[in-house]
Formats: C-alpha cells, sequence, structure tokens
C-alpha cells in the first residue's frame, strides 16, 4: 500500500508540475502552430532527435492522461507529415495508452475488485469472453475519451497484450485523419474543422461496424444451421414446452401471463421430480424421522424417553398424502385456468419448429412454435456395477413406490453416495429404524463444502446411527441364495463384503435427453449444453432446469425458466443473460446445512481474500430453549470490510436464516446493516445479529477504546 502512494504522489507531482511550468499553453491549437515554427530547424538539422523527443512527450502525455494527445497528434502530422508522423504517432499513443493502463491497474485494480468484485462479475466475465471486441470498437470511435477508456479497461480482467494490440489497430483510423490534419496544421482555425459531423458519423458507423458484423455472423451461422430445414411460414403457437416439472410450469406461466399462445407437454407426472419424486415427499420424510428422534430423546424435554412406534406404511402414506396435497399448485387443471394449453403425452423434434406429441390417450398432434423449450429435467445416475441388477436396487425416484407397502423401513439399507441426497435419505432412515451403511469413494461426505461443514454433517449422521465408510470403492454385487453383497476395496486395494436387504443408489443425478428427438436436429444429445441466454445451436431452442444444470435445484430451475422464457418470447429484440450471482443450497439434514455465496475452499480456489467471522449456535437462547443448541454461522468478508463474500449456516433451520444473507448479498447490505437491524427475541434469526456484532467487535478501532477508558475514568472525577 505504501508503495502504491508513493507511486500515485509521484504522478501528482509530474502533473502539477506540468501545469506549474505552463506546459500546457503549448498543447493547444496556437500554441501547435507556434512549435511547428521553432521546430523547423530542428527537423532539417537534427530529425531523428526530434523524433525521438516528440516520441517521449507524445508517450509521457497520454501516459499521464493530460489533455493535448490531439494537439500531439497535429503538431506530429504537421512536422514529419503523413507518412513519418502516422508511424510516430500511432505507436506512442498506443504505448502511452498502455502505460496509462498499466498504471490505473497497479494502483486502482485491487482496491476496485475487492470492493465491487461481486458487482462487476458480469462485465469481469463479459471483458474475459470478449474484452477484445468491445475495445476495438470504442478504440474506432474519437468520441470516446480515449483516457477513460484506458482506465475503465484496467479495471478488468483484459490482458495487457491484448489491450495493446487491439489500441494499436483501433486507435489507427483516428489517428490517420489527425496525422493528415496536421499537415495542413498551418490553415487551420480550429479543431471542430477536423472532426466534422459528417466525420463522425462516420467514425460511429466503423465502430459500430463490429457489433452488426456479429450479429449479422451469428444471423449467417442461424441461417447456415436451419437451411437444411424447411422453416414454417405460419406457426400453432408462440412457446411450446417440453416438461411438467418446475421449470417447465413457471415458463409456460409466464408465457400464458404476456398473452402468448402457449403450449406445455408432460408425458407423466405434473409437478416433476420435486414434486413426486424429490423435494416434497423426502421433506415429509425428513419430518416424521426427526419427530421419531425427538421421541426417542424425550430426555431433551423434559419428558420420558421412549422408543417410536414405526409403521413404515402409515409413513408413506402420509407422505402420499402430502404430495397429494399440493398436487394442485401443479395441476393440468390450474395451468389450464390460467391460460396454458395442456397437453399430456410424449413430444419429439420433427424439425426445429415442428414438435410430434404422441398423446397418452391415443392420437399424435403435430405443432409447430416459434420457440421451444426443454424442460425434460434429470434422473439418478446409476453407476456400472457387475451384478447390480441381479441384487436390485432403488434411486431416489424409485423408492417411494418401491417401499409403500412395506411395513417396516428396509432391515439393512445400503446407500451409495455421500452428497446431499445420500445424506438426507441415510439420515432419515437411520432415525425410522434401519440399520444403516453409507459408502463414499471420496475421503469424506459432502466433500463440495467445507472441511468443518462436512465433519458435522458426518458427526451427526452418525449420532444417529449411520455407518459411514469413505475412500472406499464399490466394486461389484453379488446374490448368494436370499443374501445381498456389495464387494468394495479401500484405497490399498484390501477388499471387504458388506451385507444389505436394500440398496440405495444416490450417487447424482443426469439430463433426460433421450426420446425427444434432438438427434434428428443433429445435436449432440451427451453433450447438450445451453449458453449465457439458455440458447442451443438453434437459438429458438432453449434449455430451463436440471436438464442443463449447472444447478439442480428447484429454485434454480425456476430462475432459468423465467430467462428461457423471455429470450423465447423477446429474443429476437432483447436477450437476458442468465444470472447465477448468488444462488442458496440447503441440504435437509439435521441440524440443517445452508450456503450461498463463496465458500472458503472456493475462496481458495479462486484465490480471493477474505476475513472469517464465526458464531456458534450453541449460545443463542432460542436454540438453548429449543435444545437445538447446535451448529454455526460463518461468514466471509472482505479483508477489513463488511461486505458479505458467502455464507455457510450449519444449525436448525438453516435454510430459513440464510434467507437474510441471500437478501443482503442481493441488495448490497452489509453486517453493519444486519446488526442495526432490530430481530425479535427470541428466535433463531438473532444469530444472523450475532455474527454481525462477532464482526463489529474484532474490527472495533482499539485506540478509541483505549481514549473513552480515560474519558469515562475523567467523567467521574
Amino acid at each position: 500500500m505504501i508503495k502504491k502512494i508513493v507511486f500515485l504522489s509521484l504522478i501528482v507531482v509530474l502533473v502539477f508540475a506540468f501545469f506549474a511550468l505552463g506546459l500546457n499553453e503549448y498543447l493547444n491549437l496556437e500554441g501547435a502552430k507556434q512549435l511547428q515554427v521553432d521546430l523547423a530547424s530542428w527537423r532539417t538539422d537534427q530529425p531523428l532527435i526530434l523524433a525521438m523527443v516528440l516520441f517521449a512527450s507524445y508517450v509521457l502525455i497520454t501516459a499521464l492522461s493530460l489533455p493535448g494527445a490531439a494537439i500531439m497528434t497535429l503538431l506530429v502530422g504537421a512536422i514529419f507529415g503523413l507518412g513519418w508522423g502516422l508511424l510516430i504517432a500511432s505507436f506512442a499513443s498506443s504505448i502511452g495508452a498502455t502505460l496509462a493502463f498499466l498504471m490505473t491497474r497497479y494502483v486502482l485494480r485491487d482496491t476496485v475488485q475487492n470492493r465491487f468484485g461481486d458487482r462487476l462479475k458480469a462485465i469481469n466475465d463479459g471483458v474475459a469472453r470478449e474484452g477484445s471486441f468491445y475495445l476495438f470498437s470504442l478504440r474506432l470511435v474519437p468520441v470516446f475519451p480515449f483516457f477513460l477508456i484506458n482506465m475503465l479497461m484496467a479495471l478488468t480482467p483484459l490482458k495487457l497484450r491484448q489491450f495493446y494490440w487491439v489500441s494499436q489497430v483501433g486507435m489507427l483510423p483516428g489517428t490517420l485523419v489527425f496525422v493528415n490534419a496536421g499537415s495542413q496544421l498551418s490553415d487551420l482555425t480550429s479543431l471542430s474543422g477536423i472532426l466534422s459531423p459528417s466525420l463522425l458519423f462516420s467514425f460511429v458507423l466503423l465502430g459500430i461496424f463490429p457489433l452488426l458484423a456479429k450479429k449479422g455472423l451469428g444471423w449467417l451461422s442461424t441461417r447456415k444451421e436451419n437451411a437444411k430445414w424447411s422453416r414454417p411460414k405460419h406457426f400453432d403457437r408462440n412457446l411450446i414446452v417440453i416438461g411438467g416439472g418446475a421449470a417447465g410450469l413457471v415458463s409456460s406461466y409466464i408465457a400464458a401471463a404476456v398473452k402468448a399462445k402457449v403450449t406445455l407437454v408432460e408425458a407423466n407426472k405434473m409437478g416433476g421430480d420435486c414434486l413426486n419424486y424429490g423435494c416434497v415427499p423426502s421433506k415429509a420424510l425428513i419430518k416424521t424421522a426427526k419427530l421419531a428422534t425427538q421421541q426417542r430423546h424425550g430426555e431433551k424435554y423434559g419428558l420420558a424417553a421412549s422408543e417410536p412406534v414405526i409403521d413404515f406404511r402409515r409413513i408413506m402414506a402420509r407422505v402420499k398424502d402430502v404430495i397429494a396435497r399440493i398436487e394442485p399448485h401443479d395441476s393440468v387443471e390450474r395451468y389450464t385456468e390460467l391460460g396454458v394449453e395442456v397437453l399430456q403425452g410424449y413430444a419429439q423434434f420433427v424439425d426445429p419448429w415442428t414438435v410430434d406429441i404422441t398423446l397418452n390417450d391415443g392420437g399424435v398432434q403435430r405443432l409447430t412454435s416459434r420457440a421451444i423449450i426443454i424442460a425434460a429435467g434429470a434422473e439418478p445416475a446409476v453407476p456400472p456395477l457387475p451384478g447390480l441388477e441381479e441384487v436390485g436396487y432403488l434411486t431416489s425416484d424409485t423408492l417411494w413406490e418401491s417401499l409403500a407397502e412395506n411395513e417396516a423401513p428396509p432391515k439393512r439399507l445400503l446407500v451409495l453416495g455421500g452428497g446431499p441426497i445420500g445424506c438426507e435419505l441415510a439420515q432419515c432412515f437411520a432415525r425410522l429404524g434401519s440399520n444403516v451403511t453409507q459408502l463414499e469413494m471420496l475421503p469424506r461426505i459432502m466433500v463440495r463444502d467445507d472441511e468443518d461443514v462436512s465433519a458435522a454433517v458426518a458427526q451427526s449422521l452418525r449420532d444417529d446411527g449411520v455407518n459411514i465408510l469413505t475412500g472406499m470403492r464399490a466394486i461389484r454385487c453379488e446374490r448368494d441364495g436370499e443374501q445381498k453383497l456389495m464387494i468394495v476395496a479401500d484405497e490399498s486395494g484390501v477388499e471387504q463384503i458388506i451385507e444389505f436387504d436394500a440398496l440405495l443408489c444416490a450417487v447424482g443425478r443426469k439430463p433426460r435427453t433421450k426420446g425427444y428427438g434432438l438427434e434428428n436436429l443433429g445435436m449432440e444429445v451427451s453433450k447438450l449444453k445451453g449458453n449465457e441466454y439458455l440458447e442451443t445451436s438453434f437459438p429458438h431452442i432453449l434449455l430451463a432446469g436440471d436438464v442443463v444444470g449447472p444447478y439442480q435445484f428447484t429454485h434454480v430451475a425456476a430462475h432459468q425458466a423465467w430467462y428461457a422464457a423471455v429470450n423465447g418470447l423477446f429474443g429476437s429484440f432483447k436477450k437476458f443473460k442468465v444470472d447465477y450471482t448468488l444462488i442458496p443450497r440447503v441440504t435437509y439434514v439435521d441440524p440443517e446445512v445452508a450456503s450461498v455465496g463463496l465458500s472458503e475452499s472456493e475462496a481458495a480456489d479462486k484465490k480471493i481474500s477474505y476475513e472469517v467471522t464465526r458464531y456458534g449456535i450453541d449460545d443463542l437462547d432460542r436454540a438453548i430453549c429449543d435444545s437445538q443448541a447446535e451448529g454455526f454461522i460463518k461468514v466471509l468478508t472482505a479483508p477489513g470490510k463488511d461486505r458479505i463474500l458467502g455464507v455457510t449456516i450449519v444449525g436448525a433451520q438453516a435454510g430459513e436464516l440464510l434467507a437474510e444473507y441471500v437478501l443482503a448479498m442481493k441488495h448490497g447490505i452489509g453486517l453493519k446493516k444486519i446488526l442495526a437491524t432490530i430481530h425479535s427475541y427470541p428466535s433463531m434469526s438473532e444469530a444472523n445479529k450475532y455474527v454481525a456484532g462477532e464482526w463489529q467487535k474484532a474490527h472495533a478501532p482499539q485506540w478509541i477504546m483505549k481514549w473513552l477508558l480515560k474519558f469515562h475514568a475523567w467523567r467521574r472525577g
């Protein structure tokens, strides 16, 4: 920091000296004409030395962002003519601009990025992708102050080499005009004579040419892609949505709300995975399992502890009832009332605009649409283990129907996978009486979270009786009569046998991409991806939800649905890049794990400086009242600032507590304002205030405290 202050002071001194010595008087039109006369003898006797002096002066003026670069260009043109003048001015201006770029980057970039990095993420990403393109467009238009371009670009991730060569090429047309004007310097009466309105308009057209060229190339690319197909002259629909899960429902709702003619196609159950196989049934089961554990530990609440009677069939019936009560929110009837045409059947592409829908009740309906959204969701990934089909297995999709009529949960349950789904269900079934073994090939469960979070979850699962085996790889499955066996091996290759009654595969989920005829369009189904607008190689065919990722959460699917619907319906006029800046994440183990923004491991991987503030929930009054005094809140902030970079919460109601931080980060609210907000007492949300208090305590100026101590002693007399 001291070096930067000294460097900045030196620049200020040089600028001050420039004006104090009156050198600025030469950098106007009359001064340039006088210099042309004064330097005429130099041009004749010592042209090389004069060229070097003018070159160095030009570089210095540009590097210090002093007014006068245009006059220097005129002067160089006046003295050396068009050829040599263009050579000198072109390289001097580019080198000077690059020095200004370097100086600004050295003094300001780290400070600006540390303070506003989250808000600048979209700009940083755009510059990283197409910085050269945008810089070139700006350089072509002399209306934009070049010194300002130098400084602003220095604050971005644009590489030095890119900046130099793009500036060298981009400033050439403008430099040529000024050098040429300088060759007739004696005839100039004002600078406005150089850049006439018509010439300025030409430069503006030149500047927007790359933008138009990019649009044109995109149009030609799309036209070439579509040339294989016969595009309909008229369309039956504005939008067709394939898939009735979270992404499909929200997309079709938005389309209907803006009065577009929209058809939603769903072959199976409305509501998709979340309602029928994921979020809703699992949370209903988790609630029952939690009550069972509270009964088992009744002494924590001053009650007699008792072993719960597990009627598993009734528990699964309750799960089904919960689904049935939520079903109307996602039903065919509701969406029909909202203005969405719902067709129940299988959709398959005929061409990029045409879909054949094989209806569940028989028949085929063919529809054309200007835009189509694929929101087909994801399905459980099943590892290619030898013998797996022989022993049979469950997934998070199939267990609800497969176990619905069982009077008891599986006696010995083997859970394959240590991610959020595996952890939630492992703990759940252990609490309901299953003897659960959880197998994870990585060194720890919940590997995407920080190690302290992973350790907390592992301890909680072990307390509930889950036998966690990490660093173990599944080799094969075998059957010995009625016995089901899994052979696993540790890192050294030593094998052991695990006996089980039921096997739950929870190793992740993969996009549903088969059966939609995408291969008919030439799409690589195994690598189906959307761009920043969620578009495929056909811009009018978009993706949303788990089928595209990168986050497989219901709330992210709904978030993407807005972008997909708006870009599909209005993308010809204005497109919106999907924003993944703040994605809340919750794992519903007990205690819950919730996070948003950066974790410590992510910050370290990205080399982002941070401070950590922790608050132990075991100290919170409400948590103590509820006998849930466990866990912690961990907040990452910018060094010395209260700006929140990321939050991780382990504790009761963590998912609810997280919302305050998501709101704060979204709107740039720091820990000081959270501390100054009244939180009701006693409540779990007070934990958010207390962690802010911990930050404030750590950043209180100690020298003030010493003086306050003396002040109060003086006041006492």
